[in-house]
């Protein structure tokens, strides 16, 4: 499914793929769109009507064209900073409409292979970062990014080194995806007193080389993300065609 930000969003349109299903909050106002849907028998049926195939296939003069290559081509547009750019305010107040881009088949590849690259996120090649010892620290700060630096410190004695600039740029709203991560997994005091004194046994030391792991991941997903999106045509935006 292709999960983006709702309308009437504070932060900026984001998208994200998914093979799970998905919390309200995963991203802002989550709406959903699935690839399938199933009947009230459990039969599953395609999500793109034929109504909307036949737009694809009459427009481009391509019968071969499949519901997959739509739902590939619509994750790839979503993605496009010009589409992004030239209907931001639309975005924000309405369900997206999709345009009719020149050479379908190269969008649709490069939506395939961002859906791949998210929906598989925890198995991309982990991104060569050099974990360093700092010397303990009790006053450093846990889990945060200095961009200028491309430096993630973990915690009192432990970074993350490397971090190449563009991987910042990959963004979730109003957050790069790797500060995305380090968000989720700091300690957070709950406000409740029984919570907090019960039931808050989450430490992040817990999961550290689990974190690193995945922040090693997320960085090579961000740096190849970006890289799809500015392999991207660069032209303005056609008129809108709602399917």
């Amino acid at each position: 499914m292709i999960c983006l930000s709702g309308t009437s969003s504070s932060k900026p349109f984001h998208v994200l793929a998914s093979k799970f299903i998905y919390s309200y909050d995963l991203l802002e106002k989550t709406q959903c769109l699935p690839l399938y849907r199933y009947t009230k028998s459990g039969k599953r049926v395609s999500n793109i009507t034929k109504w909307g195939l036949r737009q694809f296939r009459d427009h481009y003069d391509d019968d071969s064209i499949s519901a997959e290559d739509i739902f590939a081509y619509t994750y790839a547009v979503l993605h496009y900073p010009k589409y992004r750019e030239e209907y931001v305010v639309d975005l924000l107040q309405e369900f997206p409409r999709l345009p009719f881009y020149d050479d379908f088949g190269a969008w649709a590849g490069i939506g395939k292979q961002l859906l791949d690259l998210h929906i598989g996120f925890e198995s991309a090649e982990p991104y060569p970062l050099q974990q360093k010892d700092m010397g303990r620290n009790p006053k450093r700060t846990f889990l945060y990014a200095d961009k200028r630096l491309g430096v993630i410190t973990l915690d009192d004695k432990t970074a993350l080194t490397g971090v190449p600039e563009v991987a910042w740029k990959y963004r979730l709203g109003n957050r790069s995806a790797l500060e995305w991560v380090l968000d989720q997994y700091k300690e957070k005091k709950p406000r409740d007193p029984t919570i907090a004194e019960r039931f808050n046994t989450y430490r992040f030391a817990d999961y550290k080389e689990q974190v690193i792991d995945l922040l090693r991941r997320v960085c090579t997903v961000s740096v190849r993300t970006m890289e799809l999106i500015d392999s991207m045509p660069d032209r303005s935006c056609p008129s809108k065609v709602e399917v």
